[in-house]
């Protein structure tokens, strides 16, 4: 049996904390702000994994309505929790990776003016998402979907004197501003012919908007409704052209990179997919839509990574190429597989981005690759934790990664959708790719020359003196506070896929909480798996995808530990390859020379033609110019002399009976 109290203490207890640290900070002090927001984010943990047992054990279920906002007509408007296996799921990494990282941030933060301001901050990011993923109806959903999208611009401008900080936080709201629209584009059709806004009642009607076409045209109901939907998941997690603003959100702290990036903001959408498998297993021009565009991000995102030096960089392309992965997951009907990657990916993806924090702490916030290199023996915690993740990442037997990329593979080469030719072979491709840029920042950090002493790229905290000498800053291990997570993330990214998969996707563990097809084949493939993990891992060892990813490790510590110069040498070659790659395929230059100039254009048409000329112009003023020369007209008529009034008079009585007298007169 789950409580209502309990589900109020889960979402509740980080808004708490958030609310202390933010409005009392400065009155408390520093050290009260860090313990009462990981208290809160402590309370809700526990909380969640209390609910977790009570699923996953129990069989325990909860949908009711908390608050009642208001009714409008049959319309209502409902605060309400709905809690089965994926929400409890997403309750727990939601929490557990939110936890981690509060108690890292008081070791990477700790000289920061605006410390205080941060724990609020990230708090507040964690009772949003929890929000978000304890909705029972479309209005919480939207709710704490805007929610996200407002925390994340504030922490992303955190250091909001840093333009491009500023910037990079203007760009993210922008963009997921063009996904929002289409998200409540897609809950307003829902409404309009589903007639409620809560979760059970419109898949109750999905078969009957199943049959219905957009009126004015033959565009099925369903179909647009879904996609609006996932475009609104297309700018919340990334996925290509909506991508763009995630690459610029690593101007925020790093604490904030890891959960944005591993168990937040960017799997919003890929859990709301999941959440409307009812209506999305409903129409297969959507799903196709959904693969297509994951398989391109996919893909394309990997090869971002391999050309970038900032260490933040390298995992944040990881992560779009990994969201990618999901959305294909998505898009073949397979979406416990989704989820699974979704869960596994949170684990090493947080442990790879605090990683780089420790790296970028013991470098004296030298973020470049290229001046690292050696250490290894400087940062044994870090290097050994971060080796852990990468390995997790490019899907090694065994680890966690392994069993949901494998899944996904299965998954996407069982179906028979339009586009799963090109799909499969995106993630398969995907394989190499990833492995290839996650080992060469590995290797370029952790192994090789000690390139720290003489660093070739000096950054804006590398002072030279006057021979043009820069300090050497010997790297060095953090603190227990921020190697602590590492250690903590370090075991589920291990572990935490082999003991898992069998329930989660050969179980019932998602029974009642995703509806897949039977017209669908792909989730079958992967049963048949998914039973026996052990055997999975070891006939790992014999498939293309691991080959593939040995081959991009190899491929790495030849060209970066072995013989650099055949990397340079590539570069010089293919350099128009690389200045594609260097320019982002062009997306931010289209946007910012293209959509922005239209943009301007049509706001200065608007302005100018509708504000100025119409409104000011021809309502307003137009308006006020017209009574003004009517009154100068009348006012020439009220002289004040009654001889004017008497001959007006006259002419007045004579018009009108000759009007009245004119049809007797002509008859």
């Amino acid at each position: 049996m789950i409580s209502e109290s309990l589900l109020l203490t889960a979402a509740l207890a980080p808004l708490f904390g958030a609310i202390v640290a933010g409005l009392f900070g400065g009155f408390i002090g520093r050290k009260a702000s860090h313990w009462v927001t990981i208290l809160g984010v402590a309370v809700s943990f526990a909380a969640s994994v209390m609910t977790l047992e009570a699923v996953a054990l129990d069989g325990a279920r909860f949908n009711a309505t908390v608050y009642e906002w208001m009714v409008i007509g049959g319309l209502k408007m409902e605060v309400g929790f709905l809690v089965d296996g994926l929400t409890a799921m997403m309750m727990v990494v939601v929490t557990f990776v939110s936890l981690m990282v509060h108690i890292y941030t008081i070791g990477y933060m700790e000289e920061d003016d605006g410390y205080q301001r941060f724990f609020s901050y990230i708090s507040l990011f964690t009772f949003s998402m929890l929000m978000l993923v304890m909705s029972n109806n479309f209005l919480q959903l939207f709710f704490g979907w805007e929610a996200v999208g407002l925390v994340s611009y504030l922490l992303i401008g955190f250091w909001y004197k840093k333009p491009t900080a500023v910037f990079a936080n203007m760009k993210a709201f922008l963009v997921n501003r063009v996904g929002d629209f289409g998200f409540i584009l897609g809950i307003g059709l829902l409404l309009a012919y589903g007639g409620s806004l809560n979760y059970g009642e419109t898949f109750a009607q999905a078969h009957t908007m199943s049959q219905q076409v957009l009126p004015g045209t033959d565009w099925n109901l369903l179909t647009v409704a879904c996609i609006c939907l996932f475009i609104g998941a297309m700018g919340k997690s990334a996925q290509v052209p909506l991508h763009v603003w995630l690459p610029d959100s690593m101007e925020g702290p790093t604490p904030i990179s890891a959960l944005i990036h591993a168990a937040t903001m960017v799997t919003a959408g890929i859990f709301m997919v999941s959440r409307m498998s009812p209506l999305f297993e409903l129409s297969e021009t959507a799903l196709s839509f959904v693969l297509v565009i994951g398989a391109i991000t996919a893909l394309f995102m990997g090869f971002l990574g391999i050309i970038q030096n900032d260490i933040k960089r390298v995992v944040a392309y990881s992560t779009l190429s990994q969201l990618g992965y999901m959305t294909v997951a998505l898009g073949v009907s397979a979406y416990p597989v989704a989820v699974f990657h979704l869960m596994t990916h949170a684990f090493f993806k947080a442990l790879l981005f605090l990683g780089a924090g420790s790296v970028i702490i013991g470098m004296h916030h030298d973020q470049d690759i290229r001046n690292m290199g050696g250490l290894r023996k400087y940062m044994p915690i870090t290097w050994i934790t971060s080796l852990l993740g990468s390995l997790a990442l490019i899907g090694t037997p065994f680890f966690s990664g392994f069993f949901s990329k494998d899944s996904i593979i299965l998954a996407v080469g069982a179906s028979t959708l339009p586009g799963a030719g090109f799909a499969y072979f995106a993630v398969v491709a995907g394989v190499f790719v990833t492995a290839f840029y996650s080992f060469r920042m590995y290797f370029l950090v952790f192994h090789g020359e000690e390139r720290f002493r003489h660093k070739p790229f000096p950054g804006e905290h590398d002072h030279a003196d006057e021979h043009g000498h820069v300090h050497v800053h010997v790297p060095h291990e953090t603190p227990m506070v921020v190697w602590g997570p590492l250690v903590a993330l370090a075991i589920p990214s291990v572990l935490i896929g082999g003991l898992t998969m069998a329930p989660m996707l050969a179980g019932d563990f998602f029974k009642d909480a995703i509806y897949v097809s039977s017209a669908h084949p792909a989730m079958a493939a992967v049963v048949e798996h998914a039973a026996h993990p052990v055997g999975m891992a070891l006939h790992g060892f014999v498939t293309l995808p691991f080959w593939l990813a040995v081959a991009g490790v190899v491929t790495a510590w030849v060209f970066y530990l072995k013989a650099p110069h055949i990397p340079a040498a590539i570069d010089r070659s293919l350099a128009p390859v690389r200045t594609v790659l260097e320019n982002k395929y062009y997306f931010d230059a289209f946007n910012e020379k293209v959509l922005a100039a239209l943009a301007r254009a049509l706001g200065t048409g608007l302005w100018k033609g509708g504000d100025q000329a119409l409104i000011d112009g021809a309502l307003i003023n137009g308006s006020a110019k017209g009574v003004g020369a009517l009154a100068g007209v009348v006012r020439r008529l009220q002289t004040g002399q009654l001889y004017w009034y008497a001959l007006v008079m006259v002419v007045g009585i004579f018009g009108f009976l000759t009007w009245r007298l004119w049809p007797l007169l002509a008859g």
